[in-house]
Parts: structure tokens; C-alpha cells; sequence
């Protein structure tokens, strides 16, 4: 057995000799170059494998079989004393709704033998119509310290009407008369400082500065629910006063809207007609009656661009101004182009335009702004050729609002009240003592900035304050009785439940007017009227839902200030009285 093994051993060693001194011979020969003819490429394929069917045996000693576990619980029960409350809706007070009314009556009595009265009473007389009326009264005994003249005035008014509201149109008739007592009682104060004691007091006991405006009118108002037309306003006015001037106005508007191409275009028309006679001329050596006869034709169209933010309102304004009197007929072109953004929602909007206009003026009118008038004025309308402005309005808060504005207006034939020169003679009018104004004409330029603010702190507070600065240029010699400064604001507080107050001031800056004697021979002089202030308060208390009492102060400060020249105001005012509202 071993000598084989030794034999198998010797074997093994002679072929590996044998096999390396082969090799050494092959790797001394040079190897050529052969060439390879393929006659098939090579074409691998992977054979199907196929899963062994064979579920292994796990005899490992971890591999044991789950045990199963059982197990209780012990229920111990624990005593407790905690006993959740049920929960309970929060209770609202519901304040009472305050009854409504349809009629008042209010009566007052103060100084200065002061009265003010109003009525005011409204029926429905079905579904649809209703009829309502009103008398108003003040009234004041004068007294005013200094004032040589009498001084008390009457106005007192009735009014009328009559409406119905149904679902495609509603219209109102109203019918009004109104009748005016005021005296001029606004002498110089350098008057009669060239005569003679009893001389000027008998120039002046001879003066009666009494007269009295009397107005009539008729007037209504319809507005649409479909079709073109959106509303049409019309009035008729008769003014008269105590030196026998007559006045006749009367205008009709009708507005309308026409759909072109998904855009509505609105169109106003405006027919504006006044005429008129004054029997006095102001100058002594003229007695021909002043008269005149104004008309007014204009159309106003429009339309409304809303895109986004924007809104944009592009137009015009074409006028023809007929004066029948003096031959003055003129076209007129006005801008009408308004536009506004919102910069940021409600809190910021920015919006400008410019526009203009033919504006009528009135005797009537004129009256209402200044009651002591000469009874020989000059009428023409007032050319407002554009106003350009721009501004600012919004939110600061919920609560707070703001509007600021910045103007620019261009006006010829602007009315200015200016006070009548005068002479000292017992042949005058009443009127002809300097103790009147006229009406005269001038190109204004006026740059103008406003801003206004307002707050609602609370349901039981509110206030207010809003400004005017006015800068002029003017083609005469000034812009007659035109404040540069205007300044007001106002507080209303509800106390309690049954008392309110509220407290208005208000400020207005330097005037200028000019007048002289034309019997002494001397230039005219310009007088500068001073600013002034003044503040009003009034205090209430709601004795139930029907009776009201009140008390109001005027004029706290006292001050003897003059609205128009050599015209003073009354002092400190007290009025009480009280306010019921009824049913029938």
C-alpha cells in the first residue's frame, strides 16, 4: 500500500517537469496571426428557474410555539364627590326698540324775545300714498347792543305735500309759501359824523329799515324703477318783496339712461329760465326799473367705466345761455370727467375729475345767502369754466373717516356782495344809508384745499371737525366778503339713557368789503372785517319716548361780531323749550 502511494507520487512529479519544459519551449516560439471565420454570433440563452417545492424544517430551539396568556382584571370602585355643573347660555340684554313716530311739534322761547316753532305731521292715507305738512317759525324782538335801527326779524314758513310710492315709479307734489320780515339796520359807524346832533338823530328816526320777502312755489320730483328714464325734478317759484320786485323761476331735469353695447349712457337735461324787474334803480337820478330774463338750455351725457378698482366717468357738458334782456346769448362747453381708486380697499381710495357748469342765480337765491340786499341788482349766471381737484378718502379705522381735497376752480361772473356806497339825505330809500349790499360781478380764480374727519367712538359718542383754505385771484379790485379760512367741528355725546349733549364751534377767517360817503368826496377805503369765533352748545333730556325737553346756548363767547359789515350779531343766546312726538 505504501509502495503505491510512493509510485503515485514520482508519477505526479515527472508530468509537472514534463508539463513546464513544454511550456518554457512554447513561450520561446513566436506567435502569429490567425484568422477567425464565425459562422454563427453567439446567442446566450437563460434557462426557466424554477422555485424548489419544499417547506424547510425549522428545528430551531428558538422557534417555539406561542403560549397562550390569561388574565383578569380586579375592579376596585373609588368614591367621588365631583358633580359636573350643567351648562348655561349667556343671557343678552335686549335693549328696547325705540317707537317711531310720524309727527312732532317743538316749541322755544329765549332772550332777545326769541321764538322758534315747528309742526310737523304726516298721514298714509293707503298702501302706497301719503300726505305731510309742515309749519316752521323763528322769530327774534332784536335788541342788539349799539344798534341804532331796529333789528328784529320774522321768518315763518308752511309747506305741503303730497307722494306715492308704488313698485315702478314713485312720485311727490310739494306746495310752499314762506314769508321773510328783515330790517336794515346795519347804519356805518361813522354815520352822520357831519351833521348835527338833533340833525343825524332825525335822519335817523326817519329811517324805516323795515322789509319783507314773500315766496311761493311749486314743485315735484318722479323717479323711475324701469324703463329710460331715471327721474325727472321740476319747480316753480314766485319770490316778491315789499319794494314791489317780482321774480319768476322755473326749471325742469329730467335724467335718463340709454343701454349702448353693454355700457349705459346717462343723460341730464337741464331747462333753467328766471326773469324778473326791479322797480328802484340804487342811483338817485336813475328811476327805470332793472329787468332781466335768463334761460339756460343744457345737456349733460355720460357714461360709467367699472373695471376693478377703477371707476371712471367720462362726459360733457353743453350749454346755450339765453339772455332775452341784452341780446347775450353764448354756447357753452363744460369737462365732465370723473375718476376714482382704490388704493387700498376702503382704508385708501384716490379719485380726481374736473367739471363745470352754467350756474342760474336767483334773487331768491341771493336772499337766502344775505337778506339785507338793495332791491336794484344786477342778474347774470356765473360761468363756471372747470374745476380741477383731486384727493383722498378712506378709513383710518373702522370707525374714523377722512377726506381730503385739493381744488382748483375757474370761475367768471362769479357773484360777490359788496356794500353799497351812501349819502346822507332825507330823500334816500331805506336802503341808501350804507345799510345794503349789491351784487357784483368778477372772474375768481380760487385754489382751495379741504379736509374732514370724522369718529364714531362709540354708539354714545361722535365728533367731527372739517376745514376750508381758500386762496384768491381776482380781475378786480378783491374777492368781496370771500373768507380765506373756515373752520367748524362738533361733539354729540348721549350721557345716559335719557341725557345727550353736544357742543358745535366753528371759525372763520378775515373778509373784505369796501364802502365809502359819497357825500364827503373821499376814495373809497377798504375794510377788513375780522375773523371770528363762535360756539354753540345744547343739552336734553328725554322725559319719556314722546317728551323731550332742551336747552340751547348760542354765542357762549359773547362776541359782538359782524357776519357783513356794520351788520353785529346777538350776543349770548339762551333758548328752552321742549320736543313731542304723537300719532293720530
Amino acid at each position: 500500500m505504501k509502495i503505491n502511494c510512493h509510485n503515485k507520487i514520482i508519477i505526479l512529479l515527472v508530468l509537472f517537469v514534463v508539463q513546464l519544459s513544454f511550456a518554457q519551449k512554447k513561450k520561446e516560439e513566436t506567435i502569429g496571426t490567425e484568422t477567425v471565420n464565425v459562422v454563427k454570433p453567439y446567442s446566450p440563452t437563460i434557462s426557466d428557474a424554477f422555485k424548489v417545492k419544499e417547506t424547510p424544517s425549522l428545528d430551531d430551539p428558538g422557534n417555539q410555539p406561542k403560549e397562550t396568556i390569561k388574565y383578569s382584571i380586579l375592579s376596585v370602585p373609588v368614591a367621588s364627590t365631583f358633580t359636573p355643573s350643567k351648562g348655561k347660555a349667556e343671557g343678552v340684554e335686549k335693549s328696547k326698540r325705540e317707537k317711531l313716530f310720524n309727527n312732532y311739534a317743538t316749541l322755544g322761547v329765549g332772550n332777545y324775545g326769541t321764538l322758534n316753532a315747528e309742526l310737523f305731521v304726516n298721514q298714509d292715507l293707503g298702501n302706497n300714498d301719503y300726505v305731510a305738512g309742515m309749519f316752521r317759525h323763528h322769530s327774534s324782538q332784536g335788541g342788539i347792543k349799539g344798534v341804532d335801527l331796529n333789528d328784529e326779524f320774522y321768518d315763518t314758513a308752511l309747506n305741503v305735500g303730497y307722494g306715492v310710492n308704488n313698485r315702478d315709479m314713485s312720485w311727490n307734489v310739494d306746495l310752499g309759501y314762506q314769508n321773510q320780515l328783515y330790517n336794515w339796520y346795519g347804519l356805518p359807524v361813522e354815520f352822520g359824523s357831519a351833521l348835527a346832533g338833533q340833525t343825524r338823530d332825525d335822519l335817523i328816526r326817519g329811517i324805516n329799515p323795515n322789509h319783507s320777502y314773500n315766496t311761493i312755489s311749486l314743485g315735484g320730483n318722479i323717479e323711475f324703477n324701469e324703463g329710460i328714464f331715471s327721474k325727472i325734478s321740476t319747480k316753480f317759484t314766485h319770490f316778491s318783496d315789499s319794494f314791489s320786485s317780482s321774480e319768476n323761476r322755473f326749471y325742469v331735469k329730467p335724467s335718463f339712461k340709454v343701454e349702448v353695447m353693454d355700457q349705459s349712457i346717462n343723460t341730464n337735461i337741464i331747462v333753467d329760465h328766471v326773469s324778473g324787474s326791479f322797480e328802484h334803480n340804487y342811483a338817485r337820478d336813475n328811476t327805470e326799473p332793472l329787468k332781466y330774463s335768463l334761460t339756460n338750455f343744457g345737456i349733460e351725457p355720460s357714461f360709467v367705466i367699472l373695471e376693478n378698482d377703477w371707476t371712471l366717468e367720462l362726459g360733457a357738458g353743453l350749454f346755450y345761455g339765453l339772455d332775452s334782456e341784452n341780446s347775450g346769448n353764448k354756447f357753452y362747453i363744460y369737462p365732465k370727467v370723473n375718476a376714482s381708486y382704490k388704493l387700498v380697499g376702503d382704508l385708501m381710495i384716490f379719485y380726481t375729475g374736473v367739471n363745470g357748469g352754467l350756474e342760474q342765480n336767483s334773487y331768491a337765491d341771493f336772499v337766502t345767502d344775505n337778506p339785507f340786499l338793495s332791491p336794484t341788482l344786477n342778474m347774470k349766471p356765473t360761468n363756471n369754466q372747470y374745476t380741477v381737484f383731486a384727493g383722498l378718502k378712506g378709513k383710518l379705522a373702522n370707525n374714523i373717516n377722512y377726506n381730503l381735497t385739493g381744488s382748483y376752480l375757474n370761475e367768471k361772473d362769479k357773484a360777490l356782495y359788496k356794500a353799497n356806497d351812501y349819502t346822507e339825505d332825507f330823500s334816500n330809500q331805506n336802503y341808501a344809508f350804507g345799510n345794503s349790499f349789491g351784487v357784483v360781478y368778477d372772474d375768481v380764480r380760487t385754489f382751495r384745499f379741504y379736509g374732514e374727519l370724522k369718529a364714531d367712538f362709540s354708539r354714545n359718542v361722535s365728533f367731527g371737525i372739517n376745514g376750508t383754505f381758500n386762496s384768491y385771484k381776482y380781475d378786480g379790485m378783491e374777492a368781496w366778503n370771500l373768507p380765506s379760512m373756515k373752520i367748524s367741528s362738533n361733539l354729540d355725546v348721549n350721557i345716559a339713557k335719557q341725557w345727550y349733549a353736544g357742543l358745535n364751534v366753528f371759525f372763520v377767517g378775515e373778509r373784505k368789503d369796501m364802502q365809502s360817503n359819497l357825500d364827503l368826496g373821499t376814495d373809497p377805503v377798504i375794510v377788513t372785517l375780522k375773523s371770528y369765533f363762535d360756539a354753540n352748545a345744547h343739552l336734553g333730556y328725554k322725559y319719556n319716548e314722546r317728551l323731550t325737553f332742551f336747552l340751547k346756548l348760542n354765542n357762549i363767547g359773547n362776541q359782538a361780531y359782524e357776519k357783513w359789515l356794520n351788520y353785529p350779531v346777538q350776543g349770548f343766546q339762551v333758548l328752552v323749550g321742549g320736543n313731542y312726538k304723537f300719532d293720530f
